[in-house]
């Protein structure tokens, strides 16, 4: 799988999902300073991916040129229960790295879905991406973004409400045009 056109997916999904529909209204500002890192894994076990996990975290921790990182793993994880399960060897991996209250990881995958939901319902793709994806978040910078938006407590509940209004069909279509993108 080409790194490029991977990337090039990802951007599409996060400027036509993430940013446009703000679904994250901290995105934009990141995305134009272009301060995000969009590293593509080639690794498929998960000792390999809790590797590069380590190396994109010692990146992050060496200076703020880079906000936020996205770490994509197109070879890895096309069952989201197995890629659920692994976010705790991720979480594991930041407590041993003394980065616990430093670093967080938000995660996206195609087949997302939130406990207490149907594969089906529209709701899980506020988390739906083209890949497996793990999000690397500075947990200050955060803090500062929630501290400085009037309603943080609303995001998810508005997320869920737009998915809602969008539908299923609109939002599988969405997602599926990320991938249109070519050499």
């Amino acid at each position: 799988m080409n790194s490029e056109v991977v990337i090039k997916q990802v951007d599409k999904w996060l400027r036509s999902v993430v940013i446009d529909l703000n679904l994250c209204p901290f995105a934009l500002r990141e995305y134009r300073q272009n301060k995000i890192r969009f590293s593509v894994s080639k690794a498929s076990s998960e000792e390999s991916i809790l590797k590069e996990l380590a190396v994109e975290l010692e990146l992050l921790s060496k200076g703020n040129s880079i906000e936020t990182s996205l770490l994509i793993l197109p070879k890895a994880f096309t069952d989201f229960l197995s890629f659920n399960d692994f976010l705790g060897f991720a979480d594991q991996l930041i407590e041993e790295m003394n980065f616990d209250g430093v670093f967080q990881i938000a995660s996206f995958h195609p087949n997302y879905q939130f406990a207490g939901t149907s594969p089906s319902d529209p709701e899980n793709y506020t988390n739906r991406s083209p890949y497996p994806i793990l999000h690397l978040l500075r947990e200050d910078s955060l803090e500062q973004a929630i501290e400085h938006h009037p309603k943080t407590d609303q995001i998810p509940e508005d997320n869920i409400a737009l998915m809602t209004k969008l539908g299923k069909q609109h939002m599988s279509a969405l997602l599926q045009n990320c991938m249109s993108v070519n050499d």
